[in-house]
């Protein structure tokens, strides 16, 4: 330990590899503050700011991801509702055709003769659009 002061060796500093930190002179130190300490003080705060920020940007982005996330499942719900009404209005659509051929065919076989003739109750009137 040899050359190193009592304190430093009451610190657990009594490695030979640490170099011991010359103070600077009484004449250069104001009011007792170091200009270590103060450099050492405000990198810590510095630091304390950054992870602040970092934390605060991290919490925003989880925030937002969250927010985007609630709004794909609500797009993810409202597609697959409007994809069901798209079926269902198909069917419909197809069901309506279906019918309306029916009734098509009904009158045609009803109401007009294969010559293209009305057959109507007394079988005297023209088909509609017909001149005979």
């Amino acid at each position: 330990m040899g050359n190193q002061s009592s304190a430093s060796a009451s610190a657990g500093y009594a490695s030979e590899s640490v170099i011991p930190f010359a103070p600077a002179a009484k004449s250069a130190v104001p009011n007792g503050v170091d200009q270590l300490d103060t450099a050492g003080r405000t990198i810590l705060n510095l630091l304390h700011k950054a992870a602040g920020v970092a934390e605060e940007n991290s919490k925003h982005a989880l925030d937002l991801a969250q927010k985007l996330s609630h709004q794909l499942k609500a797009a993810e719900n409202r597609i697959a509702e409007l994809e069901t009404n798209v079926r269902y209005y198909q069917d419909r659509t197809e069901r309506a055709e279906e019918w309306l051929h029916k009734i098509f065919t009904e009158i045609e076989e009803r109401f007009f003769t294969p010559d293209g003739k009305h057959s109507g109750v007394n079988g005297s009137a023209r088909p509609i659009g017909r001149r005979a």
